[in-house]
């Protein structure tokens, strides 16, 4: 099949997108492999089932030396190739746009024009990102080198690179933050709605994810809309149970930003509207470990010294209501299951390809921007809890960005008290 040209009007230019990454990261890339040809890709598609694909994200490391962030990034790859002992030059190789007077155009479902919409020509793509652009042939394979896609040195140092975030990358988590907390509201005053579903789980998971679509690139990760003792699974994403009021409601949920940065809050709601006297119990313990890990972070703490705070207070409670019999050694952990916190960024997890030293091994700086999440997750069928805290699942997550006098609590328009947090949400039905 095929169309002369003239049957068809010229189409406008595709916008950049936000995020356009400045040369900075590529330097500082280069100067950690001189002479070194470095092959950064963005990924490929990857089937859903049949002939549909799932939805495409770059690689965070693309996204970041490139700024270029959309689904058609697919199988693009960004080569940084020596120029001289110390220097590197940036290319890209971009697929071609589909020729509208070729059978590509409307045959090809993948990256045909008439499928999936226009996207950037080379020269267009230049403009967008200042880098020299060169045409991605199908049958073409990249130039060798230093591929972060399978090489662990390179992954690391990418890794390590994003460690520390500039103005713009805080900007665009606040971004994030403010939009997950519009989400947190809609999915609020959703829940009578909700109750009365019989998966009132993906009710929840649904007015989120209207939420991230909207004003994002979507959810920065899947969302855990845990119920009763549901919350106490780490992960858990099937989200297909029902809602009780008598339960509380875990939900762990974030905004991706269209420049990929992901925001990572979970608050413990009560269904009923108001904390019953042992989940109180329980929540309030969990807000006195975060707030004794949130007092850790300084530059120059250890990464690991928020979470031992917040896991003295978890053990010394669990001592105090009998539970364990002394605060010393690891047996808290059986309720805790996991870290207190993880490095924020690109990724939900950011970073996680650093090498120990310089992260979870390391010492904090000013401008990373971490989660300090503890969590007590009391099974439903542990015989070691009295009878009354079985099934109670209790996450409390906030973000925040380490400052030159501690850390800024940049998700603070959530309330965390038990009381706010009742106060809160009996506002937002009242007012629905």
């Amino acid at each position: 099949m095929s169309a002369p040209s003239c049957f068809l009007a010229p189409r406008p230019a595709s916008h950049p997108r936000p995020g356009a990454a400045c040369p900075a990261p590529r330097a500082r890339l280069s100067a950690r492999f001189p002479g070194e040809r470095i092959v950064v890709p963005a990924g490929e598609l990857r089937v859903r089932s049949n002939d549909c694909d799932h939805r495409f994200r770059p690689h965070s490391a693309y996204a970041w030396l490139t700024g270029l962030t959309g689904e058609d990034q697919a199988g693009h790859a960004l080569i940084l190739e020596p120029a001289g002992a110390h220097a590197h030059e940036a290319v890209l190789y971009l697929r071609p746009r589909s020729p509208r007077t070729g059978r590509g155009f409307y045959q090809d479902r993948r990256y045909g024009e008439f499928w999936v919409g226009r996207r950037p020509d080379l020269a267009e793509a230049e403009r967008m990102t200042g880098i020299r652009c060169v045409p991605l042939h199908p049958e073409a394979a990249l130039p060798p080198g230093r591929d972060a896609a399978g090489d662990p040195e390179l992954a690391a140092v990418l890794g390590e690179l994003r460690l520390v975030k500039d103005a713009r990358e805080v900007g665009e988590l606040q971004r994030a933050v403010d939009h997950t907390a519009a989400g947190f509201e809609d999915v609020t005053r959703a829940l009578p709605r909700a109750l009365a579903h019989p998966r009132g789980e993906r009710w929840i998971e649904g007015v989120f994810g209207l939420r991230a679509r909207a004003e994002g690139n979507g959810t920065g990760y899947e969302t855990i809309a845990a119920s009763g003792a549901h919350a106490c699974v780490l992960h858990w994403i099937r989200n297909d149970g029902p809602l009780d009021r008598r339960d509380l409601l875990l939900l762990d949920a974030g905004v991706e930003t269209d420049s990929l940065y992901t925001a990572d809050i979970t608050r413990t709601l009560p269904l009923s509207g108001r904390f019953s006297p042992v989940q109180r119990q329980v929540y309030e313990l969990v807000l006195a470990a975060q707030d004794a890990g949130i007092a850790a972070l300084k530059p120059g703490a250890r990464f690991r010294d928020f979470h031992r705070a917040a896991m003295r207070v978890i053990a010394e409670g669990l001592v105090e209501w009998g539970v364990l019999g002394g605060a010393d050694g690891d047996l808290h952990r059986r309720y805790t299951l996991c870290s207190s916190g993880h490095m924020l960024g690109l990724d939900v997890h950011d970073c996680a390809q650093a090498r120990a030293d310089a992260y979870l091994d390391g010492v904090l700086e000013e401008g990373q921007v971490l989660t300090v999440e503890p969590g007590l997750y009391l099974q439903p069928d542990d015989e070691t809890l009295p009878r009354a805290l079985r099934g109670i699942g209790v996450r409390i997550e906030d973000d925040l960005v380490i400052t030159a006098e501690g850390a800024r609590l940049i998700s603070d328009a959530l309330p965390r008290a038990a009381d706010d947090v009742e106060a809160w949400r009996g506002a937002l039905l009242d007012g629905a």
